[in-house]
């Protein structure tokens, strides 16, 4: 599929465009290799089709809110771009917040009407500025590119702030640097995880991470877990947006060709790999969710290497009920976890 555009004022028609032509004028007698239905199609012959399950929003909050936001280019030649949201109700810095979006590496974007509306709502209730990054997905850029886009969002967002960059003080003068969060959904918390990792050592003040969090983190391994194997039959998890099919597939056409699902970006607790993660981390988990005895065995491993961890279990719900609000429980759910990621964030 072709690549986004950077213009902002014509980037989600012109990909809706391109989806649809893409899907319109594909060859019919060319081999699928990999699919996971109605969200990505991958051919033999490299063609990559992603259907438009969730609709693209343009920068747009309802006014409540008190929120504004806009489309910035990061980085036009590999068009990495990222959706700001800034309260408007408070004249004080405030925590900034980095988030990756969900959609095991191969689909998803910042623009997705679902994390629009969820990201513009917590920036609210928060009081945070949120960078929610467009990052390249696979298979077309495999592992590490995600894992690329968010450093290099953070280093130019650095660069911005020493530069005292005219164009963006608009939202990087409302910004404490000092406390920023890393966070994100399923692939986009495995991304928060490896982009926080890779930051130990390194010096990228003014920014200073002060917390990570992880929703649902998509991780993996080669042995299968209890809630993998109690729910990996099901061809559809009640309430859930993540079947075993669909998470197998993701893996093999996100990670380095040749690389099984113990390679480190999948399985963070296989043999040899360490957790350097330092600063305070929280985990949302949900219950009827397939990574869930994973995401508990992680934050287990956290606390048992020293590590300052706090793990939320949300009853009822499955994967990704925050951006998808699947079951009859997820309004109710969501409230809770936007207080509870309001409380982390403040504290």
């Amino acid at each position: 599929m072709a690549a986004i555009s950077v213009d902002p004022s014509s980037r989600l028609n012109n990909n809706l465009e391109q989806v649809s032509s893409s899907i319109k004028n594909n060859n019919h007698g060319v081999v699928v290799i990999e699919e996971v239905e109605g969200l990505i199609r991958v051919y033999k012959n490299g063609h990559v089709e992603r259907p438009p399950a969730i609709p693209n929003v343009h920068c747009a909050v309802p006014s409540h809110l008190g929120v504004t936001d806009r489309d910035i280019s990061i980085d036009k030649y590999t068009n990495l771009w990222a959706r700001i949201y800034v309260p408007n109700s408070s004249s004080a810095k405030l925590p900034f917040l980095v988030y990756f979006h969900g959609g095991g590496f191969c689909i998803g974007s910042a623009a997705w009407s679902c994390y629009h509306d969820f990201l513009a709502n917590l920036s609210s209730k928060a009081g945070c500025v949120i960078m929610s990054i467009n990052y390249r997905l696979a298979p077309e850029t495999r592992l590490p590119g995600a894992y690329e886009d968010g450093i290099s969002s953070l280093m130019w967002v650095k660069q911005q702030a020493l530069n005292g960059s005219s164009e963006h003080k608009w939202w990087i003068n409302r910004c404490n640097l000092s406390s920023m969060f890393v966070a994100g959904d399923s692939a986009g918390g495995n991304i928060a995880y490896n982009v926080t990792t890779k930051l130990v050592g390194s010096n990228y003040k003014p920014l200073c991470v002060k917390g990570t969090i992880l929703i649902q983190p998509f991780f993996g391994g080669e042995e299968r877990t209890g809630s993998e194997k109690q729910y990996g039959t099901q061809q559809q998890l009640p309430n859930s947006a993540l079947t075993l099919l669909a998470s197998d597939t993701y893996w093999r056409l996100s990670l380095p060709l040749g690389a099984n699902r113990d390679h480190p970006w999948c399985n963070p607790l296989g043999s040899g790999n360490e957790l350097r993660v330092d600063q305070r981390m929280m985990v949302c988990i949900s219950e009827m969710d397939i990574l869930k005895d994973r995401n508990l065995e992680f934050c287990s491993a956290m606390a048992t290497a020293g590590k300052r961890v706090e793990k939320v279990v949300y009853k009822g719900v499955g994967h990704a009920f925050q951006v998808l609000h699947n079951s009859h429980f997820s309004q109710i759910r969501t409230q809770e976890m936007m207080s509870h990621l309001k409380a982390f964030i403040n504290q």
